[in-house]
């Protein structure tokens, strides 16, 4: 009897342990969705080519400093590359500023004519509020992108709009 009794208060414990973290951690999960637009830059194979590049993103907030996000953007160079990009951000924390900087790393993958290639991607940038919740992004990244053969090196600086789904 008495070890019963123990057993059972040890799993209302860990059941109660369990469904108050989920709910704090629910509570602190944000999502933030947007898009983007700017300049890109691909060079490689002994020649560059700069076009326009634009797409949607999403990101997942896990506290005020940790995300994961990812990026599908279209790009207007030869070939018409499509790059589907994943990162995990890091956002800095700024005393007495509603600017938000971050860094950011991950892969990607480009479509293009000779098929999908794989690339890594870093870099950072800040989010600028300009309302509630809605924030201008200034962004760079860059990163290898192996293609057959050999590598091309990647830069996009880009803007857009950014807007962090209240809870």
């Amino acid at each position: 009897m008495k070890k019963s009794l123990k057993m059972v208060l040890m799993l209302l414990t860990v059941y109660l342990f369990i469904s108050e973290s989920s709910q704090t951690y629910a509570q602190s999960v944000k999502w933030v969705v947007g898009g983007r637009l700017g300049l890109s830059i691909y060079s490689g194979g002994g020649g560059s080519s700069a076009g326009l590049q634009f797409g949607p993103m999403a990101e997942v907030l896990f506290n005020r400093n940790m995300a994961v996000g990812t990026e599908f953007n279209i790009n207007t160079q030869g070939g018409t590359p499509i790059e589907w990009a994943n990162q995990f951000k890091y956002y800095f924390d700024v005393q007495q500023s509603d600017i938000k900087p971050y860094v950011d790393g991950g892969f990607n993958l480009f479509f293009v004519t000779g098929g999908p290639y794989f690339g890594i991607r870093f870099g950072g940038g800040a989010n600028f509020p300009i309302a509630p919740n809605l924030y201008i992004p200034a962004d760079l990244q860059l990163g290898p992108v192996f293609t057959t053969g050999s590598a091309t090196f990647y830069v996009a600086i880009t803007s857009g709009i950014r807007y962090e789904i209240p809870n």
